[in-house]
């Protein structure tokens, strides 16, 4: 067994097939298919469950796939110890976001690629509940996302901002005062959510849960930009951070007079020892 067969297995598993952790790897499918079969032939033991529909992991599966991280993981530590005993950084980087932080990242990330070009980063975009489990298996080295209290649980994190949300709508779509809503005021309204799990999401449920208020969902969507579309088209409303929703100067924002739902913006990390490149990344951010 090699650190390449430790790859692929941790590819298959972490993109949910065979095609996907070729693509990942940039290598055809049936090399990927082809290395875990001998690895499995090697172990004596399957590894994944395959339908024609999907990939799972087996039991075995699952205990070997967070012992093969750690392996390729402590590998890329040597190499980067090795590295640094030469006066260079280099390293890879998983960086676990969501849509509507990317301001937050990209002038860290322009700033690393400046001073450490031999660094590579690779971004993982996920639902907020993906990430925070990514971050805790160790398959990503740290995350700029929306937490609340619960979720933080585990892992070092830091506040980077606290954003209020907003009211998006039509401009046609008239309201009691031309600048503030009350939750209440939404309560009869179509209402566009986003999908359970993101973090806007979270985030209204709770603020129109601790209202008592009720809101008419009749679409969910998960992109940002689908959002917007229907709201553009007056099919519905929807709550979304300020900083998103400026990026839609078509549509009329109006903020919420009390109890407004906010999010804060969190960096967030596995507990213990931060390789260099991380750290490089870290002092940007922060």
């Amino acid at each position: 067994m090699d650190l390449r067969q430790m790859e692929v297995v941790v590819a298959v598993a972490e993109e949910g097939g065979f095609t996907a952790a070729a693509r990942r790897l940039h290598v055809v499918q049936s090399a990927v298919s082809g290395t875990v079969r001998e690895l499995e032939k090697e172990l004596g033991i399957r590894l994944f469950d395959r339908t024609t529909h999907r990939v799972t992991l087996t039991a075995a599966g699952e205990e070997f796939v967070p012992a093969a991280r750690a392996a390729l993981r402590a590998a890329e530590q040597a190499r980067e110890a090795a590295a640094a005993a030469r006066g260079e950084l280099r390293g890879r980087i998983t960086v676990g976001t969501m849509q509507g932080v990317w301001a937050d990242l990209h002038r860290a990330l322009a700033a690393l690629r400046a001073e450490h070009p031999r660094v590579m980063v690779r971004l993982r975009q996920a639902a907020v509940v993906d990430i925070r489990q990514a971050l805790r298996e160790g398959s990503v080295d740290l995350a700029v996302v929306a937490f609340d209290r619960q979720q933080q649980r585990g892992l070092v994190t830091k506040v980077l901002a606290r954003e209020e949300m907003v009211l998006a709508a039509a401009p046609a779509r008239s309201f009691a005062r031309p600048d503030e809503v009350t939750l209440a005021e939404t309560a009869g309204l179509p209402f566009v959510d986003f999908a359970p799990g993101w973090a806007v999401r979270q985030a209204v449920d709770r603020a129109y849960r601790s209202a008592g208020v009720e809101r008419g969902a009749v679409f969910e969507v998960n992109d940002i930009v689908a959002a917007a579309e229907l709201v553009r088209h007056d099919l519905g409303v929807c709550a979304m951070p300020e900083s998103i929703a400026a990026r839609f100067p078509d549509l009329t924002l109006r903020r919420f007079m009390r109890q407004a739902p906010h999010w804060d913006v969190l960096l967030a990390r596995p507990p213990g020892p931060v390789p260099p490149a991380v750290a490089a990344l870290l002092r940007y951010i922060s």
